[in-house]
């Protein structure tokens, strides 16, 4: 969300190419106390916001109030366009 699809999860598989290096780094976001959405950086007039922003404790509400099966939470934030 916070890269408004421009970077994948670690969920997706990697495709394993010997012609082009792949590096992958593990970050952490604490949103706490502040709205979660996309990077305001990374919305452009050519890059619109593909998710809503809420504010991190109803984001964390609705995320473990979810039940494991059905749409993931990540498409409940995405806007549909």
């Amino acid at each position: 969300i916070v890269t408004n699809g421009i970077y994948r999860s670690i969920e997706h598989r990697a495709t394993v190419n010997k012609l082009k290096e792949r590096l992958s780094i593990a970050t952490f976001y604490n949103p706490i106390n502040k709205e979660f959405g996309p990077a305001h950086s990374l919305v452009t007039e050519k890059s619109p916001a593909l998710f809503r922003r809420i504010a991190a404790k109803d984001y964390f509400k609705g995320l473990f109030a979810r039940e494991l099966g059905g749409k993931s939470y990540l498409d409940v934030m995405r806007i549909n366009n």
